[in-house]
């Protein structure tokens, strides 16, 4: 069974900062703990499940498996609806990020909702993009929404946290980013390899970012849309999409 000790740490493990000083981070759901087990090569502290779950997976026997009540569960759970079974992991240590020549990434300036994040590393996934750079002020990529809504992509794209214009001012390929002042993205020729800055939910790509961008795109919209702009999540989608068209 788990212990106090065990369960007082999966609580602590929604905040942010118990993330970072323990190293470790929670996963949730039958869906993620099969991607986790079958597709990362993440450390498992401990799994935590109700007795239907356990028992159907006895050939788990080299992971700690621990039984927890369906009340337990439900109370530890970040989701209204209680999943079956969580999992307590440890961070990965990714290697210091090097630049590619020929690869696409993503560059993401302060994005604060999880779900959006969660969504654009699930976006990155479907495209090929194996790393993502975010600010330090973007939402932690380890936060239970974010994991949650990744859909397993978390276990595939490694996010790197960076000072964004320091960064950006030592690459020599591409800088993308969509503004109201770019290039129709449409009628662009794009290139195999670049860094695509994604911006703010509600105030876009920073200035000091925006002086850093040698390729600027513009997503044309609709000539009757009233719309300001559009979410971060759609915009990355659109534009990976566009890219990975054109190179085909």
């Amino acid at each position: 069974m788990l212990s106090q000790a065990e369960i007082k740490l999966i609580n602590s493990l929604k905040l942010t900062k118990n993330r970072r000083k323990t190293g470790l981070f929670l996963v949730e759901g039958p869906k993620m703990i099969s991607e986790l087990i079958n597709y990362a090569n993440f450390e498992i502290k401990f799994i935590a499940a109700n007795k239907k779950w356990i028992d159907s997976h006895s050939d788990l026997n080299n992971f700690a498996l621990k039984e927890i009540s369906e009340n337990a569960l439900q109370k530890l759970s970040n989701f209204s609806t209680a999943n079956e079974v969580l999992a307590v992991v440890k961070i990965p240590e990714y290697q210091e990020f090097t630049t590619n020549i020929d690869s696409l990434y993503l560059v993401l300036d302060n994005i604060q909702d999880p779900g959006n994040l969660g969504t654009i590393i699930r976006t990155a996934d479907w495209f090929g993009i194996k790393q993502i750079i975010c600010s330090t002020d973007t939402v932690d990529c380890f936060n239970p929404k974010v994991v949650q809504a990744t859909m397993g992509s978390l276990f595939r794209v490694k996010c790197y946290y960076e000072d964004i214009p320091t960064f950006l001012k030592k690459q020599q390929i591409p800088i993308y980013g969509t503004l109201l002042s770019g290039k129709n993205i449409y009628e662009e020729n794009l290139s195999q390899s670049g860094f695509i800055v994604i911006g703010n939910e509600s105030k876009g790509i920073s200035q000091e970012v925006q002086s850093l961008i040698t390729r600027p795109l513009f997503i044309p919209n609709y000539s009757q849309s009233k719309a300001e702009s559009l979410n971060a999540s759609i915009a990355s989608a659109i534009v990976c999409a566009e890219f990975r068209r054109s190179q085909n």
